[in-house]
């Protein structure tokens, strides 16, 4: 039996699926536990270098942080950087 005539629990997992959304759906309502003699290992590389530094800040200028975001239309973190590039403009 090949792997795609596999059947657990009475359904196959599809060959292809049309679109995102019925993925989505099938592995909604499945679990690749059920499936697992069908996975084959593969070998990934994970590069967790990155530019960010993460420093600690006070929960309540977050909290007004994310305020201040939120009405602008972007992300807290783009705010915080934006907001230290004109600080730093202007010091230099």
């Amino acid at each position: 039996m090949e792997k795609s005539e596999v059947q657990v629990l009475g359904e196959e997992v599809p060959e292809n699926f049309d679109t995102i959304e019925e993925f989505w759906a099938f592995w909604d309502t499945h679990s690749t536990a059920d499936y697992e003699d069908l996975l084959e290992p593969v070998e990934i590389e994970v590069g967790l270098e990155g530019d960010a530094m993460y420093y600690p800040i006070a929960k309540d200028i977050v909290l007004e942080l994310r305020r201040h975001a939120r009405q602008q239309g972007v992300s807290t973190q783009t705010l915080i950087n934006l907001w230290l590039q004109e600080r730093l403009a202007k010091t230099a």
